[in-house]
């Protein structure tokens, strides 16, 4: 009998409790899989490669322990919610990065959410990363044992003649007292520590991104698992308060710069303006709140729609520039922009114009972004007009020219509720009549003074009321049976919900008795497939009018 209840998320990697046969062990974990998993000492003949085709698994499979549940790319029957799976032989899968990634993704898509998965004699501290990063939660000291045998030193950066032991590069016990074996399991237990803890704090992209440079396998999966956007986008939330780090080529690929950017193609509406004018970023976020940025609103004064050219996020709208991640991200600034930067952001720039009509769109850059912003235009063939030719966009005589040209233009009429609306619930709802207070970006809106919104200044998403749902349309709704909730909803209390929905995700509650607002503690797949969880943290709760 098992049972996982998973507290954090961080992509597909999570942090939880699971319960085998009764104890309960906090994951990710190392474990001693013979006091744990007994079963598995009768598991005879259970290592079919993750090679072998359909027919091969199917007349070989073996009669496996009840618990751990034995799992193949080909043969994925019989888990249930709560289950904890093992993938015999996934070791050797390590050195194929695609066929790690394919067969993960098949396997990850065709089981319950709420399992706990277990990679046997695969962990070492070298690799404790990329396997947490991939979903795996239980671990074992067999790698590390065997490493030992063969006088193999591991440490995160990899592995090493056991000579290293005598240069002092650790202090633990097991080096002190010469014994390799305890190093290599005081090494790996160390890692998958640190692990846990990028985990809690949801920043654990940023340590594989810096572990995995030691390995090339490494780098290919975490790659081949960016290409797999429709995985990879239910399972990575819609907002965090915490920094985003882009320092590195992948973070071009990471779901939430691509999800941006798709938004701000498909969904985000731009106030009505004959005018754009597209703006250098700055250092400081939000961007308004910077000295450069500052002085472009000064020259603009509202006559003109503004938009952000950044790397790595492409184009940020100035409604926009509280949504994570544009308030967020973290970038090394060199002023070299690389050929895959300028084919991205390009193409986002080309997207948008070519989808919003503007008269005119001036081009207020220079360097890099001025670059992407003419290949961007060429491609949409639209015709930019520059102001700062050979000087800095914040030079005097760039924002007396960016001024003259906007002389005689009409003001545009701002709408920071209606743009951040339209991007994270894909409507855009009706604010004549709302009323704003409070001082930019801790921002709430109300009408005949009962409030309606409010602007989450970590995440930069908006906070509707019972009320502000009214003006948002059917979607991201939570369905619910016929309980009166007394704190969170669980997971098995969910009857359906919007498959919009992702964590993070501002959502209304809605049962036959109540209704609820809160934020989405997981996907909406999520919420219809596991048995176990917190499904949305509920801020208020009243009862329909009806009852």
């Amino acid at each position: 009998m098992s049972g996982i209840e998973i507290k954090r998320r961080d992509g597909l990697a999570r942090s939880g409790i699971c319960t085998i046969e009764g104890t309960s062990v906090a994951f990710p974990t190392v474990l001693d899989v013979t006091t744990v998993f007994p079963g598995l000492k009768q598991a005879t003949l259970s290592n079919i490669p993750l090679s072998a085709g359909p027919e091969f698994v199917q007349k070989y499979w073996p009669d496996g322990p009840a618990n751990p549940v034995l799992i193949h790319p080909h043969h994925l029957s019989g888990v249930n919610s709560g289950d904890c799976v093992m993938v015999p032989g996934w070791h050797t899968v390590l050195t194929n990065p695609r066929n790690y990634v394919n067969w993960l993704t098949a396997m990850k898509a065709a089981l319950p959410p709420d399992t706990a998965w277990y990679a046997p004699a695969t962990a070492v501290p070298s690799n404790i990363h990329i396997l947490c990063y991939s979903g795996f939660d239980l671990f074992d000291f067999i790698a590390c044992d065997l490493a030992a045998a063969r006088g193999v030193f591991l440490l995160p950066e990899g592995e090493f003649d056991r000579k290293w032991m005598d240069a002092g590069v650790c202090n633990c016990e097991g080096c002190r007292s010469g014994d390799l074996n305890l190093h290599n399991r005081l090494a790996l237990t160390k890692e998958l520590a640190l692990v846990s803890r990028f985990i809690a704090t949801s920043r654990l992209r940023e340590l594989v991104e810096s572990r995995c440079r030691m390995h090339s396998t490494h780098v290919a999966i975490m790659r081949h698992l960016d290409s797999m956007y429709d995985l990879m986008e239910q399972v990575v939330p819609v907002a965090r308060d915490v920094p985003f780090g882009a320092t590195s080529g992948e973070t071009l690929n990471r779901v939430e710069i691509r999800r941006f950017a798709r938004r701000v193609v498909d969904r985000y509406q731009p106030p009505l303006a004959d005018t754009a004018v597209l703006l250098p970023c700055s250092a400081r976020k939000p961007y308004s709140l910077s000295q450069s940025h500052n002085k472009f609103i000064r020259a603009i004064q509202g006559r003109a729609h503004e938009l952000i050219v950044t790397s790595p996020i492409g184009l940020v709208p100035r409604e926009l520039e509280l949504v994570y991640p544009a308030a967020h991200y973290d970038v090394p600034v060199t002023g070299y922009w690389d050929r895959e930067e300028k084919a991205f952001i390009s193409g986002v720039i080309a997207e948008y114009l070519r989808k919003n009509h503007y008269r005119r769109v001036i081009a207020h850059l220079d360097g890099g972004a001025l670059e992407v912003a003419k290949m961007g235009a060429d491609i949409a063939g639209i015709d930019l007009e520059f102001t700062c030719p050979g000087r800095r966009p914040t030079d005097g005589t760039s924002l007396a020219a960016l001024d003259t040209a906007l002389g005689g233009s009409r003001r545009v009429k701002q709408d920071l509720l209606r743009g951040i609306c339209s991007w994270q619930f894909g409507t855009v709802p009706d604010t004549a009549g709302l009323m704003s207070r409070g001082r930019y970006p801790a921002v709430q809106y109300s009408r005949n003074r009962v409030q309606m919104f409010s602007i989450d200044t970590g995440t930069g998403l908006v906070r509707p009321t019972f009320e502000g749902w009214k003006l948002l349309g059917e979607g991201y709704r939570v369905e619910i049976s016929d309980f009166v909730p007394q704190g969170d909803i669980l997971a098995p209390g969910v009857e359906c919900a919007d498959p919009c929905i992702r964590e993070g995700d501002e959502v209304l509650v809605v049962g036959p008795r109540v209704l609820g607002t809160g934020r989405a503690a997981m996907s909406a797949h999520e919420m219809s497939c596991s048995k176990r969880g917190v499904a949305v943290r509920v801020r208020k709760i009243k009862m329909r009018p009806d009852q």
